[in-house]
């Protein structure tokens, strides 16, 4: 294993230089990005801007073509990482909900941490039967995915992320595929866990969001870090031409 002093940049999560292609396409371009333990930042951009591949290097869903990545201590871009130990410490959520359709919510929170973590099938369904009171579904724990809402669902996909006691959260566009109405029920759960202090990285188009709960807000332009900073910096006084282009064109949206 690669380890690096975690006080070494005095960060939780650390990218350097981190550059991605697909075949002849570079998506990502000299990535820098630095996180710190129980910070959330928010990743704002325009679609294809390269927010979900991010997060998926740092997953380790896509290798990188060049630089490093070091979560907690642990060069993760090195060539001798356990992916699947890893991926027990970083949780991913997704657009899609991807929940499992033939188990019901309850198996669906639970088989990761029974057969990844080995624990009992007791001490699953404890651990479950918390989250789920957590994102207020604890009636819905022997109902199948198909009889609950999107946004119902999408509480239950952070559940089972959060069923594998993950020390960072990957949040890639989960609010996308909702419905306006349904969009407050998951945002209201991202920031219990953010008050909980939750370390986040999330890839959002909600910008009233990433202005409330963010601790840095990073606009991504054509795989770049155009501009970083404070929440209140970014939305009220940015310093960049491309962020204050991209921000008007969200206002006109209605998206602000």
């Amino acid at each position: 294993m690669n380890t690096v002093s975690a006080e070494a940049n005095g960060h939780f999560v650390s990218l350097q230089s981190v550059t991605k292609r697909f075949d002849d396409l570079e998506v990502l371009h000299g990535i820098d990005l630095d996180v710190d333990l129980h910070q959330v930042v928010c990743i704002i951009g325009a679609s294809g801007s390269g927010k979900s591949t991010l997060l998926r290097c740092v997953n380790l869903l896509e290798r990188v073509d060049a630089g490093t990545i070091v979560v907690d201590g642990q060069k993760i871009t090195g060539t001798k990482v356990d992916v699947n130990t890893l991926r027990q410490k970083i949780g991913i959520v997704f657009q899609s909900y991807n929940l499992f359709p033939h188990m019901t919510v309850l198996q669906n929170v639970t088989l990761a941490p029974i057969r990844a973590r080995k624990l009992s099938k007791t001490e699953a369904r404890a651990r479950a039967r918390e989250l789920l009171v957590l994102i207020g579904l604890e009636e819905k724990a022997d109902e199948y995915p198909d009889r609950l809402s999107g946004g119902q669902q999408q509480r239950v996909a952070i559940a089972r992320a959060l069923a594998m006691n993950p020390t960072l959260m990957l949040l890639d566009e989960i609010t996308s595929a909702l419905d306006p109405q349904l969009i407050g029920e998951v945002l209201d759960l991202v920031r219990s866990l953010a008050d909980e202090g939750m370390t986040m990285i999330v890839a959002t188009h909600e910008m009233g969001f990433a202005r409330e709960v963010a601790d840095k807000v990073c606009f991504l332009d054509a795989g770049v870090i155009r501009e970083e900073g404070p929440p209140a910096q970014i939305f009220s006084s940015p310093r960049e031409e491309r962020t204050r282009q991209f921000l008007e064109r969200v206002l006109e949206a209605g998206r602000m």
